[in-house]
């Protein structure tokens, strides 16, 4: 250890080290003394082995809440654990530009000042975004710094930075050439907010009340004679260009090939019969809108039937909708169903709930719009995307999830990558103004190669995933062949939500066997939301968001960590609960003044000298550390991170905590007997620092602190060895030793609180032992027993006379009696549980009163009487408890 580079600690030996744990200042030292001395850096070393991950890459418009908290939780504690295994990591950070959100932050500062995007034109715009990225887009990951996210911070990334947008254009043009993407008119989901094209997967669909309208269309040459269809959006009935029946349907079988008028305009819309048509929603009967439906387009083709475009971009109706036109869309929708009304076509409006996509930014209701744009062909890529996984080259953490990602891309359709917006990755197309030539291409193009002529770039960018896509190659330098690719690729891991399988996990990996010919990742660990405590999902508008930063600035980042790990199971949603997050804390507390206590007590202390000969209590709490170092090692490698916690919960708080240190405390105190005293120190010391090592993924902080203040080699925890699985330390003899003697212990300390015996009186118990073998482990430690459960014991074996007129009580093997002689004043005792039950008989008679009043009860609400009720169970309750216990008194 360099001490002139490492922060002060306190000597183990100065036995000085603050009373009250302080994560404030620890964590702040700690996390500048790891960045300065480069100990997040992975230098490509072609003979260690790797370990990377890539960040999901938060929006530069982000801030860190409950979510960005938990994923980045779960990947901090993997990559320390890997690193401190020995593996050269690498856990790749970095920000998206998130093309739409971004732009539409800037739009609205902009707009405070009065200035709108096309005030300053495309490029003035287009430094408007780069100065507010310089501004605010550090701030998402300043904030994970708080969290202790150990990320290479020397290697970050952004997907608009030179390297990326480079790999991005190679992407964009190699798709192009093998006949992968294309250019064509097609229907699309648009946003009338955003003003762009969104891709299927960026549409949220939500359950809302509506109404189905039913309106006649009177059949042409037949008077009298109509056809009933039925639709959500009567505005899109002005785009309508024929009317689809199902083949079989009996009821217009004579109908097909006929046409209708079209109410209030009068076009002729011929009845076509498809096979898509459910005849049994609705009438049966389907009015064709195929500029305005993605399934009406289809059928539009398949019949040849014109595409009418009657919404604008903007949610206006279209120029030659009539007098409709100009109108909002839903303006239109009143104004239109009124006039079907006068007009006597409309039939009915019945209430009909369906699902409303809504733009997933800003919740505008989307509309489905025919737009040229550019397109992804997806078949041939999700094939091989889809064997990937299906044979176990990448694996699902939990698997259930392989199912949902397989689903999708079987029944995926061509993905719409064209963004009407100026923030973003530009589309490298050229479009030659004279002969109408379309040129893709990896530079800039300034004239046409085909005629010479002036050449205009494709004002649209790419959609923000696109690059994304990319990042786990991208990042690495890629289409360079770097040495960083070399070693890094594939990654090892990707964490991530199940929200962005479709968003991003897919894409990803089609786009890594496409350009790499290889998985960019070998497990997807997929984690559910964090909800809050009633289960519902975090939002602004229920107000029930948490900022994990004012957790941190109350509680410190280990709290919050441990508080998000412990409880978590992948793919399972989690609620967070304030009571855990103090129980985290708890914990912390618990490990400090542990700690405390043991640097206190090494005074003298030599790590390197051998230790004498262990006692019973060293045997098995050796023996515990190392089933637990078993255990948290086999739980994070099967990515069961709140297993791996909760062990190292249960081992430090409830085995090394509360019996260990009692159990040792005699012989640290013992000056006089060295040999036993240094032992002592060996075994605390030795479990405690690696325990700390155990507990350094997951509470990085405070284990940092502890671990520097006790005697250790190395420079920081960090990059401390993992400790090994030493088998050679198990003793089951050891532990059911022990459990015989705890489980003793626990059951005379239980006797002595149900009589309210003082803790330091000692009292007399006699342990009845099943067999030979548990009456020489109860007398051969009966030391222990005397100092932790206060008492004075005496071993018989079963079948010997036992006391009268005693406590009893049963455990593994063992007959404790504690005889009531000397151990309570009866009549002490009897008079205090007479006044207690006086008492309680005045609050079951209060209860039962206030309860058979009919007035109260009419008038109370339901929840009160409820807890009235709850009252009077456990007033009750308690009587009867002490009805038995003077009943037992006056026995004796």
């Amino acid at each position: 250890m360099t001490t002139s580079e490492t922060p002060e600690t306190n000597n183990a030996q100065e036995n000085n080290i603050p009373k009250v744990y302080d994560p404030k200042s620890v964590e702040e030292k700690w996390y500048r003394f790891w960045e300065e001395n480069h100990l997040f850096h992975a230098a490509v070393e072609p003979e260690k082995q790797p370990y990377s991950i890539v960040i999901p890459p938060p929006n530069v418009t982000g801030q860190l809440h409950m979510g960005h908290a938990l994923d980045n939780t779960l990947q901090d504690i993997l990559i320390r654990w890997r690193r401190m295994q020995g593996y050269n990591t690498l856990w790749m950070p970095g920000t998206d530009h998130a093309g739409i959100a971004t732009q539409i932050k800037v739009e609205e500062n902009l707009a405070k000042e009065g200035i709108s995007r096309y005030d300053l034109g495309r490029d003035k715009f287009i430094e408007q975004v780069w100065d507010w990225k310089e501004q605010y887009g550090s701030r998402i990951l300043n904030q994970l710094k708080r969290l202790g996210a150990s990320c290479d911070w020397e290697r970050e990334r952004f997907t608009m930075d030179e390297g990326c947008s480079k790999a991005v254009r190679e992407v964009f043009v190699s798709l192009y050439e093998k006949g992968l993407i294309y250019q064509g008119n097609r229907i699309t989901n648009w946003c009338p907010r955003c003003n762009t094209a969104l891709s299927d997967i960026e549409v949220e669909h939500e359950e809302r009340p509506g109404h189905l309208y039913h309106v006649r269309y009177p059949v042409e040459g037949e008077d009298g004679q109509y056809v009933t269809v039925a639709t959500t959006r009567p505005e899109t009935i002005l785009g309508d260009s024929g009317v689809a029946v199902h083949p079989d349907d009996a009821r217009y079988k004579d109908l097909v090939g006929k046409n209708l008028i079209l109410p209030l305009l009068g076009r002729k819309l011929p009845i076509v019969a498809d096979a898509y048509v459910d005849p049994t929603f609705g009438t049966g009967a389907v009015k064709v809108t195929p500029a305005h439906d993605p399934n009406d387009f289809d059928m539009g083709l398949r019949h040849n039937l014109p595409q009418i475009v009657v919404i604008n971009l903007d949610g206006t109706m279209a120029a030659d909708t009539g007098k409709y036109a100009g109108m909002d869309r839903y303006e239109c929708r009143k104004a239109l169903v009124a006039d079907l009304k006068d007009a006597g076509y409309l039939v009915q409006i019945a209430d009909h709930s369906h699902a409303v996509g809504q733009c997933q930014r800003c919740t505008t209701v989307v509309e489905p719009l025919i737009s040229r744009q550019w397109f992804v062909k997806m078949a041939p890529l999700a094939e091989p995307a889809i064997e990937a996984v299906t044979s176990d080259r990448i694996s699902f953490v939990p698997d259930r999830f392989t199912k949902v990602y397989t689903n999708w891309l079987e029944n995926i359709r061509d993905w719409c990558i064209s963004r009407q917006i100026w923030w973003g990755h530009r589309i490298p197309a050229w479009y030659c103004q004279e002969c109408g030539e379309v040129t893709v291409s990896r530079t800039t193009v300034t004239a046409c190669a085909k005629c010479g002529g002036a050449v205009e770039q494709d004002p649209d960018v790419l959609d923000t995933w696109f690059s994304s896509a990319l990042w786990p190659f991208s990042t690495m330098g890629w289409p360079d062949q770097t040495a960083e690719l070399k070693q890094f690729y594939p990654t090892s891991v990707l964490v991530t939500g199940y929200d962005i399988i479709f968003f991003w996990v897919a894409r990803m990996i089609f786009m890594g066997l496409e350009f790499q010919n290889e998985i960019p990742f070998r497990h997807v660990f997929i984690h559910g939301l964090v909800r809050d405590s009633q289960g519902r999902k975090m939002s602004k508008s229920l107000g029930n968001g948490i900022d994990p930063l004012e957790v941190i600035e109350q509680y410190g980042a280990d709290t919050l960590r441990f508080t998000l790990v412990t409880g978590n199971t992948p793919g399972n949603d989690m609620r967070f609960y304030w009571e855990r997050v103090e129980s985290a804390r708890n914990f912390a507390n618990k490990i400090w003044n542990a700690s405390r206590f043991v640097m206190m007590n090494l005074e003298g202390f030599d790590p390197k000298a051998t230790p004498g000969e262990f006692t019973l209590a060293d045997r098995w709490i050796l023996s515990r550390y190392a089933r637990t170092v078993a255990d948290v090692t086999e739980n994070l490698e099967k990515f069961e991170l709140g297993e791996a916690a909760r062990a190292s919960y249960e081992f430090i708080w409830n085995e090394f905590c509360d019996w260990y240190i009692e159990l040792a405390k005699s012989r640290l105190y013992n000056k006089e007997d060295q040999a036993n005293r240094a032992t002592a120190q060996y075994v605390i010391w030795f479990v405690l620092s690696n325990t700390m090592k155990l507990l350094h993924p997951f509470m990085p902080f405070l284990t940092e602190e502890i671990w520097q203040h006790l005697p250790h080699e190395g420079e920081s925890l960090i990059i401390a060895e993992w400790p090994k699985q030493q088998t050679e330390l198990t003793d089951a003899a050891a532990e059911q030793a022990m459990t015989v003697l705890m489980d003793s212990i626990k059951a005379i300390r239980n006797m002595r609180a149900e009589v309210n015996v003082p803790p330091g009186k000692k009292t007399e118990a006699v342990l009845a032992a099943a067999n030979a073998e548990i009456a020489a482990i109860l007398t051969t430690n009966q030391a222990y027993i005397r100092t932790l459960a206060a008492s004075e014991p005496t071993v018989i074996l079963a079948g010997e006379a036992k006391p009268d007129n005693a406590m009893a009580a049963v455990v593994n093997g063992v007959e404790i009696y504690l005889p009531m002689k000397g151990l309570i004043d009866i009549e002490k005792e009897t008079a205090r549980l007479n006044k207690e039950r006086e008492g309680l008989e005045r609050e079951v008679a209060r209860v039962a009163g206030k309860l058979a009043n009919e007035s109260f009860v009419a008038k109370a609400p339901a929840e009160v009487i409820e807890k009235e009720k709850g009252k009077q169970k456990e007033y009750r309750d308690k009587l009867a408890a002490i009805e038995e216990r003077l009943e037992y008194l006056a026995s004796l």
